[in-house]
């Protein structure tokens, strides 16, 4: 069993885009941030960490981090790759793992023995695909593209959705993010106005086949009204409509809301994800 570090994304792609494409839903989100690290190298900071482990010259693992985000495990085909995942990166300074349940423990008890920090599962989420949009009951309003005048908004939301479904971020990749989606490289920004803005949700990060749809985000007080299902359904078959196969999205476990409306317009679970923050950081 080899391990092998690419140099460049361009290189990883080479060796591991079939790997990944057989389980497209599942390595949506390696294969989403690999696409934008290739058509807009700028908007990353730091020596993005892309490795492949190879048993019998067949890889059997995958892993990327772009700093200053989490290690993204693939799917493990042999578990003795978690062991050589696990030696590579016990030195690299990484906030936290993300990956498939069983493989994403098994990494993080793995580089705990071979004296890395310890962690704490931070979140469990799961992973939906949909194929065909169910559309949900007429929501009052209308959708628009989130423009350079939305910004002030825009920042604020994502921050609320940050603190919200993940943790508090840096302010200065908060601000850092919300360029570069209002810049719409490889990803777009929606609104969803009633009067006013009501709802917010992005989609982008193409797969070969598909686009994830993330964040999603509704102030408090305007929930349970339709807006996000609205947004999200109409986002999403615009995205079928324009040719793609599948749209994607991570959903929180702990919140059966959004699991339920999120299945409501046809989006089906897929692959459960655990997060995990090493101490510390």
């Amino acid at each position: 069993m080899e391990l092998r570090r690419h140099g460049d994304v361009g290189d990883f792609l080479e060796a591991a885009e079939p790997f990944l494409v057989a389980r497209e839903a599942e390595h949506n989100l390696i294969l989403g941030v690999t696409s934008n690290l290739r058509e807009a190298p700028e908007d990353f900071t730091g020596s993005a960490y892309l490795a492949t482990v190879t048993a019998g010259g067949r890889i059997v693992a995958a892993a990327m981090q772009t700093p200053p985000f989490n290690i993204v495990l693939s799917e493990i085909d042999d578990p003795a790759a978690i062991d050589h995942l696990a030696d590579d990166l016990v030195d690299r300074d990484l906030p936290g793992a993300l990956g498939p349940v069983e493989h994403v423990r098994a990494f993080v008890d793995a580089r705990l023995a071979r004296g890395g920090s310890p962690a704490r599962l931070e979140v469990s989420e799961r992973i939906f695909r949909l194929t065909e949009v169910r559309p949900p009951p007429a929501a009052p309003g209308r959708l628009r593209s989130a423009g350079p005048a939305d910004r002030d908004l825009v920042l604020g939301w994502i921050d609320a959705f940050m603190r919200e479904a993940l943790e508090p971020a840096d302010p200065v990749e908060m601000s850092a993010m919300t360029d570069r989606w209002l810049a719409g490289r490889g990803r777009t920004l929606y609104l969803w106005e009633d009067g006013e803005v009501a709802s917010l949700a992005g989609i982008g990060s193409p797969t070969p086949h598909g686009l994830r749809v993330g964040p999603v985000y509704t102030p408090p007080a305007r929930r349970r009204r339709g807006y996000a299902s609205a947004l999200v359904a109409a986002i999403s078959e615009a995205a079928l409509d324009a040719g793609w196969t599948f749209c994607f999205l991570f959903t929180d476990l702990a919140n059966p809301t959004s699991n339920h409306v999120y299945q409501s317009i046809g989006y089906e679970p897929v692959r459960d994800v655990d997060v995990w923050r090493f101490e510390g950081l």
